[in-house]
């Protein structure tokens, strides 16, 4: 038996913006407010779970602060809205806040740096199937790449609310240090030893980090740091599960660590969507189907994006 699988009711909301605060070079932290209907659908929302957000009407930054890799593109129309999950969701009065972590990376998320407390932003979700809880579990661990630190984050602060008996551990990884999606200051002592990211501290949950390059925390991929600790652990593995969310290529190492381990594994996968609602099929995942060498497609927008890892053919 699982709990907190059941999808929230979804709609069409119009979303106040309450702060946009940059955490990086890169990195900023969107925060929206909803009132009304829309504030007790997204108070339901469950960590990965997503929303589509129409950028289409927002403004430009001033071409001095459009990165120089986005100077040709910066000014492309934005015809369809992006997705982007949830980093922490809470309610206050009537109203529920909604942090959304994002990377400028292309456009779209260029015009999200401009939004500014009053603005307003057309939302659709929540969208998608969440994480879920296994009844019998004593220890969870959560496995961010780069980006997808923030669905992780909201299911930090669901697990050590609703579930006291589980014992959370994060893992963070990126390339380099200045990858890392944190608020966090990287001092001398951290990038030798690694430190407690506040974002998971925050809910009582250590965290170790790891960087390709070793500029901060643990040298070396993340899912080779995660097998590490793995192999130093006296735990049982079906008394674990991994979540995890970040690059293809790190969800299938994850996926394969706790396969070998026997450990239950959800990893949050990433496709292009259009819709966002299962009507263009453009967000296939390709998984294995009921009979041997036979596989069939699941939409990541409906289905997922979180899968057992067990049930997924990954495709780097």
């Amino acid at each position: 038996m699982t709990k907190n699988c059941i999808a929230a009711k979804k709609g069409v909301f119009l979303a106040a913006v309450k702060a946009n605060k940059q955490i990086g070079r890169r990195f900023y932290r969107l925060r929206l407010e909803f009132s009304g209907p829309a504030a007790e659908a997204f108070a339901n929302s469950k960590p990965g779970q997503f929303a589509q957000l129409n950028l289409s009407g927002t403004a430009l930054p001033a071409a001095k602060d459009i990165p120089d890799e986005l100077a040709n593109n910066a000014r492309r129309n934005i015809l369809l809205r992006r997705p982007f999950s949830f980093a922490d969701v809470t309610c206050e009065d009537d109203k529920t806040l909604v942090d959304i972590l994002y990377c400028v990376v292309g456009p779209a998320s260029l015009r999200m740096t401009t939004l500014s407390a009053g603005d307003s932003v057309s939302v659709i979700g929540p969208l998608g199937t969440g994480f879920c809880v296994p009844e019998g579990k004593k220890r969870a661990l959560l496995v961010a790449g780069g980006m997808g630190a923030g669905p992780l984050q909201h299911l930090a602060k669901l697990l050590t609310a609703d579930y006291p008996n589980i014992d959370v551990m994060a893992f963070a990884g990126a390339k380099t240090a200045k990858e890392l999606p944190f608020g966090a200051r990287l001092d001398e002592i951290s990038q030798q030893l690694g430190f407690s990211l506040r974002e998971f501290a925050d809910y009582g949950v250590e965290s170790l980090v790891a960087t390709d390059d070793g500029s901060a925390g643990w040298k070396g991929l993340v899912s080779d740091c995660l097998a590490e600790w793995l192999g130093q652990a006296a735990f049982a593995g079906n008394d674990m599960i991994i979540y995890s969310c970040g690059p293809e290529a790190m969800l299938a190492k994850v996926a394969d660590i706790a396969l070998k381990n026997n450990i239950d594994c959800q990893v949050s996968m990433e496709r292009m969507m259009a819709c966002g609602i299962g009507l263009c099929q453009s967000c296939a995942v390709e998984c294995k189907a009921d009979r041997p060498g036979k596989t069939v497609y699941k939409l990541c927008c409906k289905d997922g994006p979180v899968f057992d890892s067990r049930e997924v053919i990954f495709s780097a």
